[in-house]
């Protein structure tokens, strides 16, 4: 017996048993048909022209008119048999893309992956979430003998070609080891490499800093990145880290300035993109005062634990919705 046949067998008995008790049982066994016929592939229309076939063989003197009227009906659920066939296709092109996105996220997890410093009288604490699987958001910790590079970066773009983005900065900024320690020239090459290497319609906002940890000098340049904010400890006070510069890819001359910030016991650095800043509520955007009072409410905990709460707050305030990558890192120094 060849699987028509066989279906043909199946669904005769439940139709059958159907017409004869209406039971559960009997609607179970016609549901547990219709996921059979799914993997097997069955078309709506094939359904119908068996269930019409069974019901002439089971009813032989079974009105012409209703027979008919599955003839109509058969009309009625080829086109719809082809528009759900096409809707099969779709989905599992759909399913096919998010496991390749899926695989593209964890492959860049892995490429950009990046250890926060354990450095004596400096505390760092770092946090980096997607708003969707692939992360537009990049943040890199290089440590050396005496000092710490920081850098934090978001592609004007999402998806699959901001990942590839972000992982040619990541590796053009491994190839600059004798420039790391003057922003302003890691800035300037990595300008070229993305000037000469991306899409005109993708642009990149970084900003690059060196935190030395002997003589606690913090040295920056930005190109057209989210500014952070220094906290004073002594004042209580929080400044805006200004440090003006072009967004990478556009002016393959350009040239950055740089920057200096001598950092005292307590004070803090606060580096961010601008999915922090520009975090929407039913209300409105966030405005940047709501990420310096929550600094200042948890600042007596540790700089992971504050970047963390922090986190969770602006999750809770977006109704766990976010819509853009949020990056947060806090340097403070220690006694």
């Amino acid at each position: 017996m060849d699987f028509k046949d066989s279906l043909e067998s199946d669904y005769r008995e439940i139709l059958r048993s159907y017409l004869k008790e209406s039971n559960e049982i009997a609607l179970y066994r016609g549901q547990k048909f219709s996921r059979e016929s799914i993997k097997q592939q069955i078309s709506p229309e094939e359904i119908i022209s068996l269930h019409c076939k069974v019901l002439q063989e089971l009813f032989p003197d079974i009105q012409k008119e209703v027979l008919s009227s599955f003839d109509f009906l058969l009309e009625v659920m080829m086109d719809y048999g082809l528009a759900y066939q096409e809707h099969q296709s779709l989905r599992d092109r759909q399913l096919e893309i998010k496991s390749e996105i899926q695989i593209a996220a964890n492959v860049q997890e892995t490429l950009l992956e990046t250890k926060i410093p354990q450095v004596k009288h400096l505390d760092i604490g770092a946090i980096s979430i997607p708003a969707k699987q692939i992360n537009g958001d990049y943040h890199h910790f290089v440590q050396d003998e005496e000092s710490i590079s920081i850098a934090i970066a978001d592609v004007i773009g999402k998806g699959i070609p901001a990942a590839l983005c972000m992982s040619m900065i990541k590796y053009a900024m491994d190839s600059l080891p004798e420039s790391r320690r003057n922003p302003h020239h890691v800035l300037e090459n990595l300008n070229r490499v993305v000037e000469n290497n991306v899409d005109p319609s993708m642009f990149i906002t970084m900003f690059y800093g060196v935190y030395d940890t002997i003589k606690h000098i913090f040295t920056y340049a930005s190109a057209g990145h989210e500014p952070g904010f220094y906290y004073n400890s002594s004042t209580d006070i929080f400044e805006d880290i200004i440090a003006k510069g072009l967004v990478l890819g556009v002016d393959q001359d350009v040239q950055y300035h740089q920057y200096e910030k001598q950092i005292e016991a307590g004070d803090m650095i606060v580096l961010l993109s601008d999915g922090v800043t520009e975090s929407r509520t039913e209300e409105g955007f966030m405005e940047r005062s709501v990420i310096t009072d929550l600094i200042r409410e948890y600042r007596d905990l540790p700089a992971q634990e504050m970047v963390e709460k922090i986190y969770r707050n602006y999750e809770r305030a977006q109704d766990f919705q976010i819509r853009d990558d949020f990056t947060l890192i806090i340097l403070r120094r220690e006694v």
